[in-house]
């Protein structure tokens, strides 16, 4: 029966619900009989690949979110939005980093947001080939039902910081990452949604990237916040429609990326 939550009351029915989304992405992906990692190119330039994995994850999640869910609106980065405008919305990236879902690496992850009003309320990060999941409720995140929390790091200097590819910063912001690179303690690359799940589980420290869509953001703002984290865009706000992200382990250590990215 569908239900309706607002306010704390009911955020472990959304965990449960987050946990059944991510439940029938896992069974799409074991019922496929032909993962050979065949895609299409959705780019008219460069490489944006989608596999029938994502289209089919994405039909299952929001077949379930309409049910349980009727007024709610859903966006999703293979068959875009459903009933926009709608107070509360349902942000589906089925696979995020399919680039290394077709490479066969294991970085791959589901990720559902949900935002109320423009707050963002509850995240889903699924690692199915890690067996982790990590689920945002309540201000609180818990990887596989236990809670977990950012790390203690406030300098650049003694950061761990990643990003999905140093090679897709354009322009000044090149310069602006390198800076980053240099100052930080070690860099890491190539993660994609799980290098945020790591913020949230204090193994990395700093995430920066930019030219995120919202379906790929949606779930890691309230699983970063949730344990802890900061996160926000290069300009110490939320202007999250530029894709430009600082995701950080304490908001000391994202003041002082934000002024580096800007120096």
């Amino acid at each position: 029966m569908p239900f309706a939550f607002c306010h704390m009351a009911v955020m472990d029915h959304v965990f449960e619900f987050l946990d059944q989304l991510a439940n029938a992405a896992r069974q799409v992906v074991a019922q496929s009989r032909d993962v050979d990692f065949r895609y299409e190119n959705k780019a008219a330039v460069g490489l944006d690949p989608v596999t029938q994995i994502d289209r089919g994850i994405e039909t299952a999640l929001r077949a379930l979110i309409s049910e349980a869910f009727p007024h709610d609106a859903i966006r999703g980065e293979e068959f875009g939005w459903t009933s926009e405008g709608a107070r509360r919305i349902w942000s589906i990236d089925p696979i995020d980093g399919t680039r290394g879902f077709i490479c066969g690496l294991p970085s791959w992850a589901t990720l559902v947001g949900v935002i109320d009003d423009g707050d963002h309320v509850a995240g889903l990060i699924d690692l199915p080939v890690l067996g982790e999941r990590l689920i945002a409720t309540g201000g609180q995140t818990r990887r596989n039902g236990a809670p977990v929390a950012a790390s203690s790091c406030r300098d650049l200097a003694s950061a761990r910081m990643a990003t999905t590819d140093p090679f897709l910063f354009e322009g000044p912001e090149i310069d602006a990452f390198d800076r980053i690179r240099r100052a930080t303690l070690v860099a890491r690359y190539g993660l994609d949604a799980l290098a945020y799940a790591r913020v949230a589980t204090g193994n990395l420290d700093l995430v920066i990237e930019n030219g995120l869509k919202r379906h790929d953001l949606d779930a890691l703002v309230a699983v970063v916040r949730g344990a802890g984290g900061t996160i926000g865009d290069w300009d110490g706000g939320e202007d999250w429609d530029r894709g430009r992200i600082i995701a950080a382990a304490s908001r000391s250590l994202y003041d002082e990326a934000m002024a580096l990215l800007s120096a």
